[in-house]
């Protein structure tokens, strides 16, 4: 049975949606259809998202699940009646806190993706803009600057992996493509000697490889199986040589990557 799930927010649903999805993995056999709506800030918006509510209401698949960040109480309430089940993960917590700090909030819609704290915007932001101008090997004469330096093989998930860490942590992150010229000898790349204690790699299984390349470059010897298993091999070889520390991202979610590096590689955001 599919069951039907709405993220609601009065502003980006970043939040929401996070948490919302974070609690349904929980339930690994569950199938379910989610409807994100965003910037729910009036009453006539939210009337909107009750009759879209109701309307699945009636099938047979249950009420929906619907999670919600919204501070407007007026809007809240016409949630709340809807036919489903609703859970506000804002205000679930919000009053509980407040009486632990002997403090009233002064809730603001999307007062948690603003920019609030603009020197740590500002620092997100220039990691961005390195990960971005050091992809794919660009620019590694900037190498001294970078926390971490990526690598793998091509499409093991180098590229978002960095602009992931810059966006959430402020890492400043270099990533660097290993090609067939480094496996075969396996030697490190000259830019990357330098700042070895700064790699770190990335690996993927051949089968999981041949599956992403073959949706970029059908047939071709770039996406065989074959060569998929001689370059994870010959990478991870190149890993164990030099002490370079690496993660299997084959199952992983770029948020998992991410953490993982972090934690593994010892970065501070």
């Amino acid at each position: 049975m599919k069951r039907i799930v709405f993220y609601v927010s009065d502003s980006t649903g970043i939040t929401v949606e996070a948490i919302g999805r974070s609690l349904l993995t929980q339930f690994s056999t569950l199938e379910y259809e989610a409807h994100t709506f965003r910037f729910i800030d009036n009453e006539a918006k939210a009337l909107e998202v009750v009759e879209a509510i109701n309307a699945v209401a009636t099938n047979d698949n249950g009420r929906p699940i619907v999670f919600g960040t919204l501070i407007d109480a007026n809007i809240r309430a016409h949630l709340e009646h809807s036919h489903c089940l609703f859970f506000d993960v804002i205000q679930a917590v919000l009053q509980p806190l407040a009486d632990e700090l002997g403090m009233s909030p002064r809730p603001m819609v999307g007062q948690s993706h603003g920019v609030i704290h603009n020197h740590d915007y500002q620092h997100r932001m220039t990691a961005v803009n390195f990960a971005l101008g050091s992809d794919d090997g660009l620019h590694t004469n900037h190498y001294d600057q970078a926390d971490v330096i990526l690598l793998g093989v091509s499409r093991s998930g180098k590229t978002p992996t960095s602009v992931f860490l810059a966006l959430h942590f402020g890492i400043q992150a270099a990533n660097y493509p290993l090609v067939e010229e480094d496996l075969e000898c396996l030697q490190l790349p000259k830019p990357i000697k330098e700042w070895r204690k700064k790699a770190f790699g990335l690996t993927i299984t051949p089968e999981r490889l041949h599956s992403i390349r073959n949706e970029r470059r059908p047939d071709s010897q770039y996406a065989s199986l074959r060569q998929c298993q001689y370059e994870v091999r010959q990478v991870e070889a190149l890993y164990r040589q030099f002490g370079i520390k690496y993660v299997d991202v084959t199952r992983m979610s770029v948020e998992e990557i991410a953490t993982s590096i972090m934690g593994q590689a010892k970065l501070e955001s």
